[in-house]
């Protein structure tokens, strides 16, 4: 069976929460958008409310939504019709927030949009429900725009996007996570993995369990460690830093794709100043390209043999 992984082949998984306020990110899957925001509805409405219990306003509901999926979004409805992209009607998709005038100042309401010309909001009247957004005696004719701020994708576009890598030459990071355990002689038999993805039965769950143990790989913010996706240069380079305790030997190497303000840059001056990696003829580390399994493999024989 072919493993699914949710990010787009271009965006790799450690960035998922650091995305531009005006830039819409991939997220997860449209199924997941729509089973997280209708857990809650029934939720009770309160204005200026954040708490999904005791109750919650319409962009306390909305925010609450996306965090629970990695995503960050600003307080206010007004504030939230800054962020992303605006997007006209008949282009709506899931996930994307519709906003109202239902004070006759503006901005006043957001909802997310579920298709089907449906949306889901937290309202005054009812608390957090679903709602027709055509509906004539009430929200059609409030409409005022949408915007997006992240793209959530669908099953079949999965599989497209799985089928463009070669797993046969790039280590996904369930693969990496693997060969990293066993050259470091960890105990695997611990199968409790800590995320949500990694089954005890998987192959990857002890494997993972034990690097996690040791702060060496994290989940990303939805708990997940993703281990069909495939791992990059940059997010391999700190793994290894971190499974090794490798440390900065003299001045770091510089590199055109890494610059200093690049999550990965201390990692990977720290593994090039070791000589487990080099840059490439253009100057270049490849630090968002995917590893090869001949990369994992590279560089761990050469951490061994300069210990």
């Amino acid at each position: 069976m072919k493993k699914k992984w949710l990010l787009t082949i271009f965006t790799s998984f450690l960035l998922v929460s650091g995305f531009g306020a005006n830039n819409a990110v991939e997220a997860a899957t449209v199924d997941e958008l729509k089973s997280t925001a209708k857990q809650y509805i029934g939720a009770p409405y309160k204005y200026g409310g954040t708490n999904i219990k005791t109750g919650i306003d319409c962009s306390g509901y909305t925010r609450y939504v996306f965090s629970q999926l990695g995503i960050s979004l600003k307080r206010t409805s007004k504030e939230q019709y800054t962020q992303g992209t605006a997007v006209s009607k008949n282009e709506l998709q899931p996930g994307d927030l519709v906003f109202f005038n239902t004070s006759g100042k503006g901005v006043s309401h957001v909802g997310i949009y579920l298709g089907d010309n449906q949306f889901i909001s937290a309202t005054t009247s009812g608390g957090v429900e679903i709602d027709s957004l055509n509906d004539p005696y009430y929200w059609g004719s409030r409409y005022i725009g949408a915007r997006r701020v992240a793209t959530f994708t669908t099953e079949e576009a999965e599989q497209v996007k799985e089928a463009a890598i070669d797993f046969s030459v790039y280590v996904s990071r369930g693969e990496a996570a693997i060969r990293l355990a066993e050259a470091l002689n960890l105990d695997t038999t611990d199968q409790n993995s800590p995320f949500i993805d990694v089954k005890p039965e998987s192959k990857y769950a002890g494997a993972t369990t034990a690097l996690n143990k040791l702060n060496i790989f994290t989940g990303d913010s939805n708990g997940k460690f993703n281990p069909g996706s495939p791992i990059t240069r940059g997010q391999l380079a700190k793994a290894l830093v971190i499974a090794y305790g490798l440390e900065l030997k003299g001045e770091p190497a510089t590199f055109a794709d890494v610059s200093k303000e690049h999550w990965a840059y201390e990692y990977v001056a720290i593994l090039a100043s070791n000589g487990i990696a080099t840059g490439r003829e253009d100057g270049t580390f490849g630090v968002d390209e995917y590893a090869t399994f001949e990369h994992l493999d590279t560089f761990i024989e050469r951490i061994k043999n300069a210990q």
